[in-house]
């Protein structure tokens, strides 16, 4: 099993780096673009042995207290057989 974990920033916080992207595509011809907000993406390899529970509960306790601030970050996952 994999595990794609997908964390951005809420969207209460302002973030100058998709800003930035919005404004290079800008510059180069992109005008249809409203708004960029940029994020990390993982990917987790899961051991054969775990179930589809225990393999949610894990990636999500590992997103939450390993891979996001929880103060500025949220995250969401899916998980693949």
């Amino acid at each position: 099993m994999k595990a794609h974990v997908y964390v951005t920033l809420k969207s209460s916080v302002l973030d100058p780096q998709g800003q930035t992207i919005q404004n290079a595509l800008r510059k180069i011809g992109f005008t249809g673009v409203a708004a960029v907000r940029q994020g990390k993406y993982f990917v987790l390899s899961l051991a054969d042995e775990l179930t589809s529970d225990t393999a949610g509960a894990e990636v999500e306790r590992i997103a939450r207290e390993v891979l996001t601030n929880p103060v500025i970050e949220e995250f969401t996952y899916r998980i693949e057989e």
